[in-house]
């Protein structure tokens, strides 16, 4: 049996024996994201599609597959949608300003020697391209914190329906703060993973600190990575705003 079906075999086993259900629909959200992604590369190959308009609306996809189809339709997954849409959209200036600023857009000097023999003229804008990569990249993190936050906060509502919106939403920034330390260090330590073999390489290659410190290749995930925990960091008082808002507008109605 090929390697990656037997680990996703395994995973699927392991999904299904712990989350149940939703475990399964977890798994099987997996390969729709997937499949989102692939077709969305695809279509990016055409130079007279907008790059950031197609990423921004595959991250529409992917935050509905992520929210909705695990979690079914209500009010903390729409909550939840809400603040990682507005999240996005304010970090979609910040992204594209920082991305033509840095210059980490195209490719490295470490990935330039593998593609000397191709044309790199292909008529996409490598600045949206770079930019859209980081949207990607940070579309996952603002959508678990996002789903982190609504959702304790309706049970806290739940439980507590005479709580006030500026209790509740400070509620919502406590929970916030706990999810912001390990939401960190897990981007950290994934990135870290990742390109364990790249710092390596350096190492034989002998480049000093001040080379690798502005190596593009480094830079454009060190700025991938701190711009997801930008979002993660926004997305907390938006999505406890937000909440707040709504669950004390719910009980206000009904008075």
């Amino acid at each position: 049996m090929n390697v990656l079906l037997l680990l996703a075999l395994i995973l699927f086993i392991l999904m299904a024996l712990v989350g149940g259900k939703k475990g399964i629909k977890s798994f099987i959200a997996l390969f729709l994201n997937f499949l989102v992604l692939i077709v969305t590369v695809l279509i990016m190959n055409d130079p007279n599609t907008n790059p950031v308009l197609l990423t921004l609306v595959a991250c529409v996809f992917i935050g509905a597959i992520s929210l909705f189809y695990i979690n079914d339709i209500n009010n903390k997954t729409t909550l939840a949608f809400i603040a990682t849409i507005f999240t996005t959209l304010l970090l979609l200036l910040f992204i594209f300003f920082i991305t033509e600023k840095s210059m980490i857009y195209g490719f490295s000097e470490e990935e330039s020697d593998g593609l000397t023999i191709f044309s790199v003229y292909i008529g996409i804008d490598f600045v949206k391209i770079a930019a859209s990569g980081i949207i990607m990249g940070t579309i996952g993190a603002i959508v678990d914190t996002a789903i982190s936050i609504t959702s304790p906060m309706r049970e806290i509502h739940q439980h507590n329906p005479g709580i006030t919106r500026k209790d509740l939403f400070m509620s919502g920034i406590r929970i916030g703060r706990d999810i912001l330390n390990t939401s960190s260090n897990t981007l950290f330590f994934a990135f870290f993973g990742g390109y364990l073999g790249l710092l390596i390489w350096f190492k034989d290659l002998e480049y000093s600190f001040g080379e690798i410190v502005n190596s593009k290749v480094l830079n454009g995930e060190l700025i991938s990575i701190l711009t997801a925990g930008m979002g993660v960091a926004i997305v907390i008082p938006i999505a406890s705003a937000i909440t707040a808002h709504h669950l004390v507008g719910i009980k206000d109605k009904k008075k």
